[in-house]
């Protein structure tokens, strides 16, 4: 095989090859950055970390149910604090101005504090540890992470449906 040839197979091969892409994986050790196929709730939630910690909102959105809702508890409304929710929609927007206001997100899940599977549906509550690092501003956000996820019986992905959030913020 001349040179010419074998040059141009290698470029081939390597306009196939997207160095950006995140690699899928269907086992691996649990610190691992790489995507998996959601096959597991944990595996939903690795991708979770995984979408954070590289500000992609594309795969964010591969997370979340049709059906997802964001429940936290805001304790200036009212007169003593009330919960708030909103849905898929504006969660993939705020999270994406969230992505695009921090140079450094850094997310660590800590202790799983409770895990139920049942069928379809898991619950699943996670401590973890948040830093967000912008020019202005740093910012570290600790607390529990309270999901509900649901596998899709199509795709045999866990997407999840409810998230609440019990941090400290």
């Amino acid at each position: 095989m001349g040179f010419g040839l074998g040059l141009t197979i290698l470029i081939a091969g390597w306009n196939c090859l997207n160095p950006f892409a995140p690699k899928l994986r269907k086992t691996g050790h649990p610190s691992d950055l790489v995507w998996t196929q959601q096959l597991t709730p944990e595996d939903a939630l690795k991708n979770f970390r995984y979408a954070y910690i590289f500000k992609d909102s594309l795969l964010y959105s591969e997370l979340l149910d049709s059906s997802f809702v964001f429940v936290y508890f805001d304790p200036n409304l009212g007169t003593s604090g009330q919960f708030v929710s909103w849905g898929r929609d504006v969660d993939l927007r705020t999270t994406a101005r969230l992505f695009r206001n921090f140079d450094v997100i850094d997310l660590i899940w800590n202790s799983t504090i409770y895990r139920s599977v049942q069928g379809n549906t898991s619950d699943i509550t996670k401590s973890f540890n948040l830093t967000m690092i912008s020019q202005d501003e740093d910012i570290r956000i600790t607390g529990l992470a309270v999901f509900r996820l649901r596998k899709d019986p199509a795709s045999g992905k866990w997407r999840i449906i409810r998230w609440k959030d019990e941090s400290n913020l």
